[in-house]
């Protein structure tokens, strides 16, 4: 594996799975012993932390309960047991 010009290299895909390297993981190196360690930097954020995140700020959009989205998507009578005309009921 070659350091490019801009001093990048590229994680083996195998090692980043199993590493959860994933993309904007931070991640610092470390001289130990006179090697060259990489690891995920302590106190990162996790991609979960960041959803969190993203749904908190985004929060004020969304008005809608969920008893109301669950209407909307599975139909008037979500959540009483009857289905709607035209589902399949052959009554």
């Amino acid at each position: 594996m070659r350091v490019t010009s801009k001093g990048q290299v590229t994680i083996p895909k195998q090692l980043r799975d199993e590493y959860g390297l994933l993309p904007g993981t931070e991640v610092e190196f470390v001289d130990k012993d006179g090697k060259l360690l990489v690891r995920k930097a302590p106190g990162g954020r996790t991609r979960g932390d960041e959803f969190v995140e993203h749904l908190h700020r985004a929060g004020e959009q969304f008005t809608m309960s969920t008893e109301e989205i669950m209407r909307l998507t599975r139909g008037e009578d979500w959540g009483t047991g009857r289905l709607e005309e035209g589902d399949g009921d052959p009554a």
